[in-house]
């Protein structure tokens, strides 16, 4: 019979510290601006939650939509050039 404390080593084997490693640092300052466009247009979403859409609003979530649109493309893009090494 094995002792499930001596396998406890291997499965733990780095304590956590809580703090992002640099390479996550960079995923995140990557996806800025994707995050960026995502939370104006949940701004521009939450405006109408309580009220009528205006014409106004319909543009503004429209504009919204479209910078989330674009942000993705550009993510997506610089992505799919990292990956295969610049070679579009």
């Amino acid at each position: 019979m094995k002792s499930i404390a001596a396998l406890q080593a291997v499965v733990t084997a780095l304590p956590f510290d809580g703090e992002p490693s640099d390479a996550e640092l960079d995923a995140i300052e990557s996806e800025m601006p994707l995050i960026l466009a995502e939370v104006d247009l949940l701004d521009a979403q939450i405006m109408t939650i309580d009220r009528p859409a205006a014409e106004l609003d319909i543009r503004r979530i429209r504009r919204a939509r479209n910078r989330v649109m674009a942000a993705r493309r550009d993510l997506t893009n610089r992505a799919g050039l990292a990956q295969t090494g610049g070679a579009a």
